[in-house]
């Protein structure tokens, strides 16, 4: 195929997401020449997601309009080296997005910090409970960076975001209402906390009881009208019942869309390409400098853009199948554990106590997203480990997220699964259910890894993403046993009917999980084993960053977007303050 070469620019963008926003943004603002490229499409918000229209629940969670398109690229899945990996054909186990705005765009909004502990988890573990409480083939490492390296990056994109919550750790004092266990902030969240639902309010109930520490959730859907310090205005949430997996009908719900493109687009020196999607960065003669990428549009041409800076900002697979096409870094191989690229792929435990009622009724329509109440007093090293046959915790949350009237179908155990039963119970049940969830961290293994797959290959012929994953037993020790907290507090709520399950078994890619998948081209101190470093940096090509969840070394309990945003906020700052002033390895 013929190779249109283009003008040459400052910077590439790659994937217009969290991280690709607002790294097009900071960098535009230094007078530089900017091109972000998507491979998705561009979302018009006031036409995609007007009302009623945004509420179809088949259209958005059931069809993927916003999500990838697995018929032109998708990923192939395998529990262990020894089976043969198949292409996931639907949406099953993580949504990442397909459209200018990302994953973003059909998010939660659950925006948490990390706690100090996720970035030093090696070396805090082996401090307080010896070497020996690291599982079997554990490859869990430190962040390079700290909790309190990225606290101002935190806040500056809870403020981007208009964040809704409430301080639990204000300048090193614990504040009533808040998480006493998040690490120092040096300011309130920029919005007040949402106001505590029915649901929400029986739980706060029954853990205060039990002696934990309940909060509402920091969220961002604008808890009231917000202007952003891009000067854009987002409206107040209405709690509509239709968030995760759906657009936002009133602007209310923090994304990209809302939050940063609007104000990107008036850069003149900013150009947005959708529908282009990067196939390759392209590397000088030597392999240590990039030139720029290749992509193909919409219409199947293919173009090459030179670029002084070339940033990977897309979801952790994209980033992870770039870097392995295009040469960038040693692979890893998890059979002598060398190698960076694809190495320490994670994801996050589960853990769920189903509460049916026969004397309360819930409103499902009112709600939305991370909307409820949780506590962190089992999450990270937040209890004692000693004596715990695992390390790692989760937090226990109870959200009112939404209708989902289609999926959503709650039966008590023992119901059958068909017939006129079914129906009566999931009728009887539908506005009389509530379910705890449990969030639970997820270690990283020498076993579990991404790599290019041998046989299957997308709509341009190039080799789709493997991944090789499964739980690991010290991930189902932990979420069984948080899970059995989780039910004491369902007791303690008083449902007429519970049901427990946790981690357990093997991975399933098919039934929904969570979208935070993380790794792969992860963030360190050494180069033996990282990809990136603690700027997000290529240790072999100091012109390429590679900036999003793909840098995480191992999983938080905790939502990873927050994260992402201040570790984006963290790479554009250390970008425009040194990089630009001296390019070349930063570290």
């Amino acid at each position: 195929m013929a190779t249109t070469k283009l003008k040459p620019v400052d910077v590439v963008v790659v994937g217009i997401g969290v991280s690709g926003s607002i790294m097009c943004k900071e960098l535009a603002e230094t007078g530089l020449k900017v091109v972000g490229l998507e491979r998705g499409r561009m979302i018009d918000p006031q036409h995609d997601f007007a009302m009623p229209y945004v509420h179809d629940e088949l259209k958005y969670d059931r069809h993927s309009d916003i999500f990838q398109n697995l018929s032109r690229e998708t990923i192939t899945f395998r529990n262990s080296p020894g089976e043969t990996a198949l292409p996931m054909r639907e949406m099953g186990s993580f949504k990442p997005g397909e459209a200018v705005g990302g994953t973003a765009l059909h998010w939660g909004t659950h925006t948490r910090r990390f706690l100090p502990w996720d970035f030093e988890t090696r070396s805090r573990t082996v401090e307080r409970y010896g070497a020996g409480k690291l599982p079997e083939g554990c490859t869990t490492q430190d962040w390079g960076v700290t909790y309190d390296d990225l606290e101002p990056y935190y806040d500056q994109f809870e403020h981007l975001y208009g964040v809704g919550g409430k301080a639990g750790n204000l300048n090193g004092e614990i504040q009533r209402g808040g998480n006493p266990f998040e690490g120092v902030r040096s300011r309130e969240y920029p919005n007040p906390p949402a106001p505590m639902t029915h649901a929400g309010t029986l739980f706060a109930r029954a853990t205060e009881s039990l002696g934990y520490a309940p909060h509402v959730n920091p969220i961002a859907s604008m808890t009231q009208a917000y202007t952003n310090p891009y000067k854009l205005m987002l409206g107040q949430c209405l709690r509509g019942g239709f968030c995760t997996s759906h657009g936002c009908a009133n602007g209310a719900k923090a994304s990209p869309m809302t939050t940063v493109i609007p104000a990107l687009l008036k850069h003149e020196n900013f150009e947005l390409r959708p529908l282009c999607n990067v196939i390759k960065v392209n590397l000088d003669s030597d392999g240590k400098r990039a030139t720029g990428v290749t992509y193909v549009d919409a219409r199947g041409r293919q173009f090459e853009q030179p670029a002084d800076l070339v940033i990977l900002a897309s979801y952790t697979f994209n980033n992870t199948r770039l870097m392995l096409l295009s040469g960038i870094g040693r692979p890893y191989d998890p059979v002598s554990n060398t190698g960076v690229i694809g190495r320490n792929y994670s994801y996050q435990a589960q853990g769920k106590v189903s509460l049916f009622f026969e004397d309360q009724v819930f409103n499902p329509f009112m709600g939305g997203g991370a909307r409820g109440v949780a506590i962190d007093d089992f999450n990270g090293d937040n209890f004692d480990h000693a004596g715990l046959d695992f390390m790692g915790g989760a937090y226990v949350a109870l959200s009112s997220s939404g209708a989902t009237p289609i999926k959503n179908t709650p039966v008590p155990p023992g119901t059958r699964h068909w017939g006129s039963d079914w129906k009566k119970a999931v009728a009887q049940y539908y506005n009389r259910f509530l379910s705890i969830r449990v969030h639970g961290s997820c270690q990283s293994y020498r076993k579990n890894h991404l790599d290019l797959d041998p046989t299957y290959r997308d709509a341009n012929g190039l080799p789709l993403l493997r991944m090789t994953f499964d739980w690991s037993e010290n991930e189902t020790k932990m979420s069984a046993w948080v899970t059995a907290k989780a039910a004491e507090i369902g007791k303690a709520i008083g449902a007429s009917k519970m049901a427990t399950s946790a981690t357990s078994g093997k991975y399933s890619i098919v039934p929904y999980q969570s979208t935070h998948n993380v790794g792969g081209v992860v963030m360190g101190a050494d180069p033996a084993t990282s990809a990136v470093n603690k700027y997000l940096q290529s240790w072999d090509v100091s012109n390429v960053f590679v900036v999003g969840g793909s840098a995480f070394p191992q999983n938080s309990a905790l939502p990873p977007t927050g994260t992402i945003g201040a570790l984006s906020c963290w790479a554009a700052d250390n970008i425009k303050d040194h990089y630009l002033k001296r390019p070349g390895a930063m570290v």
